[in-house]
């Protein structure tokens, strides 16, 4: 019956061609924003939910589906391109679609890129279809003590995965990241921390500043302190990937979409959290581990269909619970409730057909975004034949415009130089800039969540370790921390007997 009420709606839906026209608009508008440095998949649902206000709930809805997903996808353009994530969520993109861009296999990278997207966004519906209540439970047993975990567990994977042979650069990047995070007024009692006096502190640093920043400017200075001019030669001869070379990463495609469907349904996370651990994950699985960070299609593939599962996880809590599981569905979430709908524990017996609806622009709105990207790639890629000297200046002026666009605020503009001389000053001592975003990112989280944590135990740190979801992440924490620092300490021994072995033979 269930099956035979989705194929209906699917239908019905898909002969409409208002509604095949307004998700088409939808995830052009968000591949636009995605693709923006500064503009993200939550600003595009922002924008788009006030213009949306007078169209029918199902077509709102599709719009804003339309654009969800094709800011979530679009955001690997800049970051296969320009080594500047458009969104929180492509930060791990960055590490190995970069690389690909600088090899010559843009093209490749970019149609590999969306077809993960594809696939990932596709299992997160398909697992919203068919465990919406199941996994909606799951997301409950989560509790304020477990949130400040998952973002300590955040942050450490990205130090260990970005902090190369060292793990103590990324770990060392993220904590300041988290300490960064903790400017401006706490979440709890609003008293203003750190804030030097300044009015313009009293909110802390804007999130879209510090991204453009710390990878925008910072790559603006990069390229223009080189003295060498990079020329890169890509070839434009495919853009889709074969069904043969899709298949040999089915492995990883399922458990990434595995792993983004979870993390998705845990209110509060988020697509970035989803995209750092389906990466670990990869890279912990691979079988050529040392590619990872310089052009691993497996990293590029687990990253980008982590981050994409997420979308559907994120939307479980959303209809079943009526909590948003990340930002953009936050937006969803209000624009359901303006449209007349009540998401939670009785959207589905009231008004069943919603469910379905949704599942339907799901599909929909993924394949328009497919189709748009692939149309795309051939005239994108072309950005990688003009010298990147030439092209930073236009780069600088989106990164001012996106900064400045959040709020209008000149403020938010110095925000964004400031935390660009950050990381372009990590970058040269060799510290990795993505660590120190996401900890900055996951701030908020840690901080509120462990402060909550002792006032409900009234001081008392023994359910951050006792309850049995809080032991396992804590577990998960210590494993990596303990299994990187043996592996870094394995390899300074190794290049000490190196050293050694070279000065004895010159003596």
């Amino acid at each position: 019956m269930n099956a035979l009420a989705f194929l209906s709606e699917l239908a019905r839906l898909a002969t409409d061609p208002v509604t095949v026209l307004l998700v088409v608009v939808g995830a052009q508008v968000g591949i636009v924003f995605g693709m923006l440095p500064g503009l993200t998949a939550t600003m595009a649902m922002s924008l788009l939910t006030g213009l949306t206000f007078s169209l029918p709930a199902s077509q709102a809805v599709a719009v804003l589906l339309g654009a969800y997903v094709g800011a979530i996808t679009g955001g690997s353009r800049s970051a296969v391109l320009l080594n500047i994530p458009g969104t929180p969520a492509q930060a791990a993109v960055c590490l190995d679609g970069f690389p690909l861009a600088m090899q010559g296999r843009a093209a490749e990278a970019i149609g590999l890129s969306v077809t993960a997207s594809t696939l990932g966004t596709l299992f997160g519906v398909a697992m919203l279809a068919l465990f919406a209540p199941l996994l909606g439970q799951v997301a409950l047993q989560f509790g304020t003590w477990e949130f400040f975990w998952l973002a300590v567990f955040g942050v450490v994977i990205a130090g260990s995965l970005t902090g190369g042979q060292d793990s103590l650069k990324g770990w060392m990047a993220g904590t300041l990241g988290l300490l960064l995070a903790t400017v401006g007024q706490d979440g709890i009692h609003a008293y203003p921390r750190f804030t030097l006096g300044r009015v313009e502190l009293q909110g802390g640093f804007a999130l879209i500043p510090v991204l453009v920043g710390a990878y925008g400017m910072s790559e603006i200075l990069t390229v223009l302190r080189r003295s060498e001019r990079a020329v890169v030669h890509t070839r434009l001869d495919r853009v889709l990937p074969r069904f043969k070379e899709v298949f040999r990463h089915r492995w990883h495609i399922l458990r990434s979409g595995l792993i983004g469907t979870f993390v998705g349904i845990i209110p509060g996370v988020g697509e970035d959290i989803a995209s750092w651990v389906s990466y670990d994950v990869a890279r912990r699985t691979s079988r050529s581990p040392q590619l990872f960070g310089k052009g691993s299609i497996e990293g590029l593939i687990a990253a980008e269909t982590g981050d994409n599962a997420c979308i559907g996880g994120a939307c479980v809590p959303v209809l079943t619970l009526g909590v948003p599981g990340s930002a953009p569905a936050a937006v969803l979430l209000a624009a359901l409730t303006i449209h007349g709908l009540k998401p939670g524990p009785l959207l589905v017996l009231q008004h069943p057909e919603t469910v379905w609806q949704v599942v339907a622009l799901f599909l929909l709105a993924t394949l328009a975004v497919f189709v748009l990207s692939l149309t795309l790639v051939r005239p994108m890629v072309r950005i990688l034949l003009i010298p990147r000297e030439a092209l930073m200046p236009v780069v600088y002026v989106l990164c001012v415009v996106g900064s400045f666009a959040i709020s209008g605020r000149i403020f938010d503009v110095w925000v964004m130089l400031g935390f660009g001389l950050l990381g372009f000053a990590l970058r040269e001592a060799g510290f990795p800039v993505a660590p120190l975003v996401l900890g900055f990112i996951l701030g908020p989280m840690a901080d509120d969540n462990l402060r909550r944590g002792l006032s409900l135990g009234g001081g008392d740190p023994a359910p951050f370790f006792t309850r049995p979801i809080s032991a396992i992440l804590v577990s998960l924490i210590v494993f990596t921390v303990v299994g990187r620092t043996l592996v870094t300490s394995r390899v300074l021994r190794r290049g000490a007997r190196g050293e050694a072995s070279l000065s004895t033979g010159g003596g």
